[in-house]
């Protein structure tokens, strides 16, 4: 540890509002890991959320840390930001994994920091290393090994049931807390796992549970916003999306509560952004904007859906000051939407982009998705028709908005009902990315578009079993060629992970894991899809 990591993480303090600093003494120190930078974890609303809970216990104090490219590039050791401690000082080590791509960050900084990467290699003189996230809800396996126990589903529900076991167990010997803690509901602890499945566990009341920003700061991609969590979970049952399963229930918070929020929030920033997977589902979501605008609030909405996209909505959104609305249509087709279960015509697609050109919105996102199950190069054409049907409708208004088409390559997920099935080939990818980049470029639309290859490892992660974690402790350099070493080093055999279907039948890595949906009705869905 340098005077200069110091220095930065000092002057990173000085710039926030709402840092919590504790004193360590009788306290379980914590250290809160977002695997990627400062800029991309501080934009994280479940980052603010865990940092929030663990600090409001008395007997727990919790910092936060990240990982830069200056960590990266020379291996240096991260160090907490409030207290500018070294990992190895803290009780526990928490990760939060929200991309299967950090996977590669956490391996390194574990390296970095001298703490032995596999758990089966630590004991009482390590930290406790835990980790939760969308990541390891969903599939686990590929970073089992490297943690003495991973959260499955929500922390509200399982933190306060886990500290209490810490608190009890963390001065005693490693093998004798390891086995209170794989007691615990949605806890798996990987090396005396008994085999039972363990079951994702949700929050039940979320107005009991305020979720808003904790620290603000202007050095983040969000720094504008006060971030308010709105809704949680999704019920429309988009075949390829994990938020379905891992995240159902489908909740709400009451109008009371977000108002209420809103108005601390209003002391600290003028825009207000509402977070969610599908905020404009809220029972009360034209009310709720109304009310904000009559606040004076300044309004960003994470997420809006198609059908039914209220007029009300999008007028509130626009006296807010919104100037971007993102959709997200994800096929050109209509059967290939039917096929992914979307739920929305092209009749109500170019409906709401009618919608968006009457409030003057200067800028359209459109989320599309290329190699989907079954998808034809005609389906690729129909994205490039119906995106400039999309501009016409918004050239006719004269509305000078302007059309951002954001590309992504479909990855099957580990507890929806496409994870048997294969990503497309490296090739096909970049021919269609290609097809588009040629047809919509010079119509004046920017294209955004994921690397096939990237997605490729990330599919690979996705439906990954413990294998990987050889791979991921084998790679010297966060790069595709450090990657494709590792994997020939290692002898893994990526097609079977990314490019074959599977037989549903066969025993699946995440089998340890009941997400809360039978098997049965996984298949169901497959098998409607694939008709």
């Amino acid at each position: 540890m340098s005077w200069d990591e110091i220095r930065k993480a000092r002057r990173r303090l000085s710039r926030e509002q709402g840092t919590i600093i504790k004193d360590w003494g009788g306290r379980i120190p914590v250290a809160l890991i977002y695997p990627n930078s400062y800029y991309i974890g501080m934009s994280n609303l479940g980052l603010h959320a865990i940092y929030n809970l663990l600090n409001s216990y008395s007997g727990v104090v919790c910092e936060r840390a990240f990982w830069e490219g200056e960590n990266r590039a020379r291996q240096l050791p991260t160090v907490c930001l409030e207290s500018q401690r070294p990992l190895s000082d803290f009780a526990v080590i928490a990760f939060s994994i929200s991309y299967e791509l950090d996977y590669f960050n956490v391996v390194h900084i574990l390296k970095a920091s001298g703490i032995p990467l596999y758990a089966a290699d630590r004991d009482e003189r390590h930290p406790l290393v835990i980790a939760g996230g969308p990541c390891i809800i969903a599939n686990p396996l590929p970073v089992s090994s490297f943690f003495d126990c991973l959260c499955i589903g929500e922390a509200e529900p399982i933190l306060p049931a886990m500290l209490p076991v810490l608190s009890e167990g963390i001065t005693g010997k490693r093998s004798d807390l390891l086995k209170a803690l794989a007691l615990l509901p949605g806890v798996y602890v990987p090396l005396v796992h008994s085999g039972t499945p363990v079951v994702r566990q949700w929050a039940g009341n979320l107005d009991d549970l305020p979720i808003t920003s904790t620290i603000l700061t202007r050095d983040t991609e969000l720094g504008n916003l006060y971030l308010i969590e709105v809704e949680r979970g999704c019920h429309w049952g988009c075949r390829f999306c994990l938020v379905n399963k891992a995240f159902s229930p489908m909740r709400y918070r009451s109008i009371d509560n977000l108002i209420a929020q809103a108005k601390l929030g209003l002391k600290y920033r003028k825009r207000i952004g509402l977070v969610g997977a599908a905020v404009s589902d809220h029972p009360q979501i034209e009310e709720l904007l109304i009310k904000l605008c009559q606040m004076g609030a300044k309004l960003s909405v994470s997420s809006l859906r198609m059908k039914p996209l209220s007029r009300i909505v999008l007028g509130e959104m626009a006296k807010g000051g919104a100037r971007t609305i993102a959709l997200a249509p994800e096929a050109g087709s209509e059967r290939l939407r039917q096929v992914i279960k979307k739920g929305i015509s092209e009749d109500d697609i170019l409906e709401s982009m009618d919608k968006v050109a009457e409030q003057r919105i200067k800028q359209v996102k459109l989320y599309f998705m290329i190699g989907l199950p079954s998808e034809t190069d005609e389906d690729i054409e129909e994205i490039i028709n119906l995106t400039l049907r999309c501009k016409n409708i918004l050239d006719r208004r004269q509305t000078g908005c302007r059309i951002i088409v954001t590309v992504s390559p479909f990855v099957p997920k580990a507890g929806t009902p496409f994870q048997w099935l294969p990503m497309a080939q490296l090739s096909t990818l970049n021919r269609r990315l290609s097809l588009l980049k040629n047809s919509l470029s010079p119509q004046g639309i920017k294209l955004k578009c994921e690397s096939p290859a990237w997605s490729q490892v990330q599919g690979v992660l996705a439906r990954g079993d413990i294998r990987l974690a050889e791979v991921l402790a084998n790679i010297e350099e966060v790069s595709l060629s450090g990657w494709r070493q590792a994997v020939e080093k290692c002898h893994l055999d990526i097609d079977y992970y990314a490019h074959q279907r599977w037989d549903v039948n066969q025993k699946l890595p995440w089998s340890i894991l009941d997400l809360g949906t039978k098997p049965e009705k996984l298949k169901l869905e497959l098998n409607k899809a694939l008709v």
